[in-house]
């Protein structure tokens, strides 16, 4: 068989059921033996045992081990079923002792083994003890409330790069609130475990968390007065599929050609690795013979080329279902209140599709976790990048709308609008205090039933009046407010869907938008573009979402 053809054979299975990688550096060695590189054969077969040993993995053990999030300084869910789990020798007994709970059962063939203790109440500290052959002991452990906080960079943005960064390091002393960072790994199958430990939150601990989940376990834990917990599963510029399982990607419609562009990928990835080492080759030989007269000449030697191979798909963060399997499948069936989320920006010239892939995810997320329809609060994307002058409609308010669409049409979420935050020219706003503190209120309401506004102005409908256009609004907060000045970030535009400037006006609960420029309207738009500059909140003091009431075609629909 020739080499490029084992190479295909090895590979170009579908790609999202690959778990090994490429056999790439094979022929990179046979060019370098080839083209007369020294590396004796001896020297080389040691190397390829040690290889061999590596990747292989470290042996398996008997002892009882486990799941990683169970640890020292762990919180566990109050209120629900606490299910613990680990590997242990195939047959051995393993029994959890948590408080006075302890429940027991047999590890299978594979050495897998899972008890589940009764609900328990808020409360701290405990000792937890898995017993089998070898005794496991955490101690610190506390009951009281876990939230995976998730997404892109934003949501992995950590404390010590946020606003007044060493005044909130100094002040983080709050042994309540416990946190967990899920290393960031790819993977092309499920995982069933992680690697990383419970910390409580210190000076010394909170500067490398993610600040959006830190502001807002922080403020929750201020308002409901038990321990939380906090499991940071977060990757920068990643998109949303990269975070759903394959199973929901194959199988919802409007999702598929996410998979089928992946497949395309990894069946052409063996063709440019070929490519790549033919060409990586030619340049070995040509250096080769430059190094020979550099030396033969006493002149200096040029460094070798370097071997930049194609970037491999399996191991993108991009990769459909890739952090699914090894960030968010890994922590099943750890007892959980909710989810926060703060994503987007990858997918924003994708927005139209992300109406269903987002809310696919959510439910994806629900059905495997098991703990029903629970809070599920994410964060909309902040202004960034202004346009020049009277420019098309951008990608940016698309992924808005189908962030306050998925808030409307999926049962218990809720959105946290961040118009007032963001930073022209950074896609990372510094202050994720107000994040934090408007998701944390999200949870109050959504996750304990306090009646607070979580909320700014939602818009619910629109009625024409001459040449105005009435809107209302749902989440009234109190009333409506132009914050700092006449309103702004209205536009209005007739049946030519041509939008102008328009005046705003409250008026009771309603916002009455006009223009001597338009004077039969048929739509109007708020804060419709990439870097807004919008000002209408409620008396709740939270702004207003972005929105539109046409339903007029999208720049990245069929995208």
């Amino acid at each position: 068989m020739m080499r490029s053809e084992a190479i295909t054979e090895n590979v170009c299975e579908r790609g999202r059921a690959w778990s090994e990688p490429p056999e790439a550096a094979r022929p990179a060695v046979d060019i370098f033996f080839e083209n007369g590189i020294s590396m004796s054969r001896k020297a080389f077969a040691v190397v390829s045992i040690v290889l061999a040993i590596s990747v292989s993995g470290p042996a398996v053990l008997a002892e009882v081990r486990p799941h990683a999030l169970f640890s020292d300084n762990m919180v566990v869910q109050q209120g629900v079923p606490i299910n613990v789990w680990g590997t242990a020798r195939a047959g051995e007994r393993v029994s959890v002792k948590l408080g006075r709970q302890e429940a027991s059962a047999t590890a299978d063939s594979a050495g897998n083994w899972s008890v589940k203790l009764d609900a328990m109440k808020p409360g701290q500290p405990l000792s937890m003890t898995i017993a089998g052959e070898n005794t496991v002991t955490f101690k610190n452990v506390a009951v009281g409330e876990v939230w995976v906080a998730s997404g892109q960079s934003n949501m992995q943005w950590p404390v010590k790069a946020s606003t007044n960064a060493d005044k909130e390091i100094a002040d983080a002393d709050h042994p309540g609130i416990r946190l967990f960072t899920v290393p960031r790994v790819v993977a092309g199958k499920p995982r069933t475990d992680v690697q990383g430990n419970w910390v409580v939150c210190s000076p010394q601990t909170v500067g490398d968390f993610s600040a959006v989940a830190y502001f807002f376990g922080r403020d929750l834990h201020k308002a409901i007065k038990v321990p939380v917990g906090v499991i940071n599963t977060s990757w920068g510029g990643t998109p949303a599929e990269a975070w759903t399982s394959m199973a929901v990607l194959e199988s919802e419609p409007g999702l598929t050609s996410i998979v089928d562009s992946w497949d395309a990928r990894f069946k052409k990835y063996p063709a440019a690795v070929e490519a790549h080492i033919a060409a990586y080759g030619k340049a070995v030989r040509e250096w080769l013979k430059s190094a020979d007269s550099a030396e033969a000449a006493g002149t200096p030697i040029a460094p070798p080329p370097k071997a930049d191979f194609p970037g491999d798909p399996r191991t993108n963060p991009h990769r459909p279902a890739g952090l699914y399997n090894a960030m968010i499948h890994p922590l099943l069936p750890f007892g959980i209140k909710g989810a926060i989320w703060y994503q987007g920006e990858s997918n924003a010239g994708r927005a139209f599709q992300y109406r269903t892939l987002f809310a696919a995810m959510i439910r994806n997320w629900r059905k495997e976790w098991g703990l029903g329809d629970f809070p599920f609060l994410f964060v909309q994307l902040a202004p960034y990048q202004r346009e020049p002058a009277n420019p098309p409609p951008g990608t940016w308010p698309e992924l808005r709308e189908a962030q306050l669409l998925t808030m409307l049409n999926v049962p218990n979420t809720a959105m946290a609008v961040i118009t007032d935050v963001g930073e022209e020219k950074d896609i990372h706003p510094k202050a994720k205090q107000p994040v934090g503190a408007r998701l944390a209120l999200a949870a109050r309401a959504l996750g304990y039933g306090e009646k607070i506004e979580y909320s700014g102005p939602i818009y619910k409908e629109m009625k024409r009046d001459g040449s105005k256009i009435v809107l209302s609004f749902d989440h009234l907060g109190g009333g409506l407010v132009a914050k700092n000045g006449p309103l702004k970030g209205f536009t209005i535009a007739g049946a030519d869907q041509k939008f102008v400037d328009a005046q705003g006006e409250i008026v009771g609960d309603t916002v009455v938008v006009s223009s001597p420029e338009v004077t039969e309207p048929a739509a109007v738009r708020y804060g419709w573009t990439n870097c807004p500059v919008v000002n209408l909140w409620n008396k709740a003091d939270l702004p207003a979402s972005p929105f539109r009431t046409d339903d007029w075609p999208m720049v990245t629909a069929g995208k």
